[in-house]
């Protein structure tokens, strides 16, 4: 990270506040060297994605290197019909740097920080809240392959321009109090409000009421924790705990790197200290079972041995088991819509998949993954081309078997088809039969529980 001027050092520095990394074989180097002289272009794309080797020139060189028609696949397999005709112009060379930019995550834009502090501001809270919704902003810029590359010990230009700009928040800070000593116990009182948000913003304001008041703020305590542990802890136990399988941890991180944007990107507020969740239960099944019916198999064996916990009375009042079985349909519903965002190529296994879900009559997860597609089919929606007014939806779930979905009634499709042909339940509607018709709602489901 370059120097601010000649006066100041950076505060923050990656090595720093990224936690300590050390493995005695980069496994996923040689194997990324591999993939580069195979013909699956998706693989080829997420290692050009995610940059895990330390020559930031090894993807151009590798593809260059590769004959004429094997480069014309790969970009065609990158493309849509209507630019075939704009391509056919490229050479060679040009044809390589398409393939990279169309693979690589977007390019690096050096955003300032932009809050500053008002000479009329008077609320702590308030201030706490700017600074604090500053550095959310700044955090959200970083892509989740950055952080990869940083937790692994690579050039991350996304994450030192962030730690800069609290760097920068220090100095805009430390000159306002220097230059405005009647507010130091205003952003004494805002120090407090930020302990539990930013950790950077946290230290950047810490440093500047040290640097203007060095006896007057012993009391305030000291974070010793790396900045980005949350993250990339995690992320370094993945590639420790799951050695010599780029190919799954590349997938795994494309999924990943979904959850990401949802948690941080899209969140009104910032969690500084939960550590990144980088549990991938379902895609991990789905890479261990190459049949569709033998992951729906496993399912069923799963959800029947949950259900083997419930009792009527569980049903009645509502309890831990009950719950979380909500708790798991949900996982499953947003696991499929993650598996779906990330790894489109996924898709017609987890429709294979959801038929064989119906074949078996496991109406518990059939129901989650149908949530799951249909909630990938909403939000991958387009406008007509022939009619602005209209939108598509791309149909991934036959008719027929989406109509189980339907809640009208409070899913009467479902209940006449699950009278015909009984099974795992879906708890939701026959708990809501009960809750409306008494005892006779949880009637279907008590005869599977005592088939149990």
């Amino acid at each position: 990270m370059m120097a601010l001027d000649s006066g100041h050092s950076p505060l923050f520095q990656t090595s720093l506040e990224i936690p300590a990394f050390f493995v005695s074989y980069r496994w996923w180097e040689d194997e990324a060297t591999t993939v580069f002289w195979a013909f699956d272009i998706q693989e080829i794309s997420r290692v050009i994605r995610f940059g895990l080797f330390r020559d930031e020139n090894f993807p151009r060189t590798s593809l260059r290197a590769r004959n004429t028609d094997t480069i014309d696949a790969f970009l065609i397999a990158l493309s849509v019909p209507h630019e075939y005709q704009l391509l056919d112009s490229l050479s060679h060379m040009q044809r390589v740097e398409e393939i990279l930019r169309r693979s690589s995550i977007p390019p690096f834009e050096a955003i300032p920080w932009s809050w500053f502090p008002q000479s009329q501001a008077s609320d702590a809270r308030e201030i706490a809240t700017a600074i604090e919704t500053e550095s959310h902003f700044h955090f959200r810029q970083i892509d989740f392959e950055e952080f990869v590359r940083a937790a692994l010990g690579y050039n991350a230009l996304f994450v030192d321009w962030f730690l800069q700009q609290h760097t920068a928040l220090y100095l805009i800070l430390l000159n306002h109090l220097q230059a405005h000593p009647e507010d130091v116990p205003l952003y004494t009182e805002v120090e407090k409000h930020l302990r539990s948000r930013s950790p950077f913003a946290h230290r950047a304001l810490l440093h500047s009421l040290m640097a203007v008041k060095p006896g007057g703020s012993r009391d305030i305590p000291r974070p010793n924790a790396t900045g980005f542990q949350f993250i990339a802890g995690p992320i370094q136990d993945l590639f420790k705990d799951q050695p010599g399988r780029l190919s799954d941890m590349l997938k795994m991180l494309s999924v990943l790197a979904v959850r990401f944007r949802r948690q941080y990107a899209h969140a009104a507020a910032m969690n500084w200290k939960t550590p990144f969740d980088t549990s991938l239960a379902f895609l991990e099944d789905c890479l261990t079972y190459s049949s569709p019916m033998d992951l729906a198999l496993n399912m069923k064996g799963l959800d029947e041995h949950q259900f083997a916990e419930i009792t009527r009375q569980a049903l009645v009042t509502d309890d831990a088991a009950v719950r979380q079985l909500f708790v798991n349909w949900q996982t499953l519903n947003i696991s499929v819509w993650e598996c779906c965002c990330a790894l489109p190529d996924l898709i017609p296994y987890l429709q294979d998949c959801v038929q064989n879900l119906l074949a078996t009559r496991n109406y518990h997860s059939l129901m989650a993954m149908i949530s799951g597609l249909r909630n990938y089919a909403i939000s991958t929606m387009r406008t007509d081309v022939g009619n602005s007014n209209a939108l598509i939806l791309e149909a991934l779930i036959p008719p027929e078997i989406i109509s189980l979905m339907n809640p009208a009634e409070n899913y009467s499709a479902y209940r006449q088809h699950y009278k015909k042909y009984p099974g795992v339940p879906f708890l939701i509607p026959h708990i809501r039969d009960f809750k409306q018709n008494g005892d006779t709602g949880l009637e279907p489901v008590c005869k599977f529980l005592q088939a149990e």
